[in-house]
C-alpha cells in the first residue's frame, strides 16, 4: 500500500470511527507516585462469566506502565455532567487530579459522580498495533442511575431512550 493511500485509510477510518457513539470512562490506578488516570472512549465488556473488561491504551501512557507496575486498574464510567473531567484525563502531565474530587477505593482511585465504577485486576495485555489492549479481570463493580457521558461526532453527549422507557 502506498504511503498516500495508508494516509487516506487512516483518514477514512478516524472518520467512520467518529461515527460510533462510545462510552467515556477515567481508567485509573495507583502508582508510587500517586494517582494516576486517563480518559479513554475504547471501553467494553468482554465476558460475564467471569466478569472481564477490555480497555485500549496507547502504548506510550504513562498509564499503561502503572497498570504494568500495580496489576490492578480502576474503570470510572463518566456521567453526563462530566465531560470537564474528561477533557482533564485527556491532557497530558501530572496534575490530572487537581480540582476532581475522588478517594482511594479497593487501593484504586474512584472519581465521585460516576455513572458506574469497576474495580480490576489486569489479567493480560495483548499487543494490538499502536495500543495495547489490557484485559481486567472485575473484582468489584457500583453502579449508580446517573445517564452515562457518551462521545459521538467528536462531540460529548448522553443516551436518551427511543421508547420512553427507564433509563
Amino acid at each position: 500500500m502506498s504511503e498516500a493511500s495508508a494516509d487516506a485509510l487512516a483518514t477514512d477510518f478516524k472518520e467512520s470511527m467518529a461515527r460510533v457513539s462510545s462510552t467515556v470512562a477515567v481508567v485509573t490506578t495507583m502508582t508510587a507516585l500517586g494517582p494516576h488516570g486517563t480518559t479513554v472512549s475504547a471501553f467494553m465488556s468482554l465476558s460475564v462469566n467471569p466478569p472481564m473488561i477490555v480497555v485500549s491504551l496507547d502504548r506510550g501512557s504513562r498509564l499503561l506502565d502503572g497498570i504494568r507496575a500495580a496489576a490492578a486498574f480502576a474503570v470510572n464510567v463518566l456521567s453526563h455532567d462530566q465531560a470537564d473531567i474528561a477533557r482533564a484525563f485527556a491532557r497530558k502531565g501530572s496534575e490530572k487530579f487537581a480540582g476532581v474530587r475522588w478517594a482511594p477505593h479497593r487501593g484504586l482511585p474512584r472519581l465521585e459522580g460516576t455513572a458506574g465504577w469497576l474495580s480490576c485486576s489486569a489479567a493480560r495485555l495483548v499487543d494490538g498495533g499502536d495500543h495495547i489492549l489490557v484485559i481486567g479481570a472485575v473484582g468489584a463493580v457500583e453502579v449508580t442511575e446517573r445517564l452515562p457521558l457518551t462521545y459521538y461526532g467528536r462531540s460529548f453527549g448522553t443516551h436518551a431512550p427511543l421508547d420512553g422507557g427507564p433509563r
